[in-house]
């Protein structure tokens, strides 16, 4: 059973959320706030597996509030909520932990694909407008000392994955098992101290390993 908390400060939304999620078998919503704080305080609580947060809150915004869950609850998958396709606060979002963003239009089906999907330990990079926002605000820098720990194939992989191909698509390009691209996803991820692909995603635009609008 996946565990759900709803954060908004909207009292209508946070209902049609739970009517949406409810009727999925694998799906509980286990609490709900209606600012940042009551979000922070709940999901320490109740460690729901996926926390959807509305951006923005009165109290505490969601990306501060973000910010403050996720180091506590290192298994817990935060997904931000927006009411517009280019929020300017997404990639302050995606830095502060969050391992997604959804709009609060899309559809149902999109709705509860996105929690399955950051429950399975997947980055949420869809709308397609995630890797146009972070190619925007990322800026490349000198880059981090980490990224001497990774191997050859491990930068290849870092590359691939920051342009959105999936384990499945990269491993076609190397001819090999999806299973040995997840286990070089799970070592990038570890050597960098990063949580998900969003994550790596922000790091190699940040670090100037891709450049914005490369293919």
């Amino acid at each position: 059973m996946i565990r759900v908390l709803l954060a908004d400060d909207q009292a209508l939304v946070r209902g049609g959320f739970r009517l949406i999620l409810h009727a999925e078998p694998d799906i509980e919503v286990v609490a709900e706030a209606a600012d940042g704080d009551q979000a922070v305080a709940g999901a320490l609580e109740a460690r729901p597996d996926v926390v959807l947060m509305d951006i923005r809150m009165p109290v505490l915004d969601g990306i501060e509030a973000t910010r403050r869950l996720v180091p506590q609850l290192g298994g817990t998958r935060v997904v931000m909520l927006t009411t517009f396709d280019l929020d300017d606060y997404i990639v302050d979002a995606f830095r502060a932990g969050a391992s997604g963003f959804l709009l609060k239009t899309a559809p149902p089906p999109q709705l509860v694909a996105a929690v399955r999907t950051v429950h399975a330990g997947d980055a949420l990079l869809a709308p397609a407008s995630t890797r146009r926002l972070i190619e925007q605000c990322a800026r490349p820098a000198t880059p981090a000392p980490a990224l001497d720990a990774l191997t050859a194939r491990e930068h290849d992989v870092l590359r691939l994955l920051a342009r959105g191909l999936t384990n499945a698509e990269i491993a076609a390009q190397f001819v090999v098992e999806p299973s040995t691209i997840k286990s070089h996803v799970a070592s990038v991820l570890a050597k960098l101290g990063l949580r998900d692909r969003v994550q790596a995603v922000v790091f190699a635009y940040e670090n100037g390993l891709i450049r914005p609008g490369a293919a």
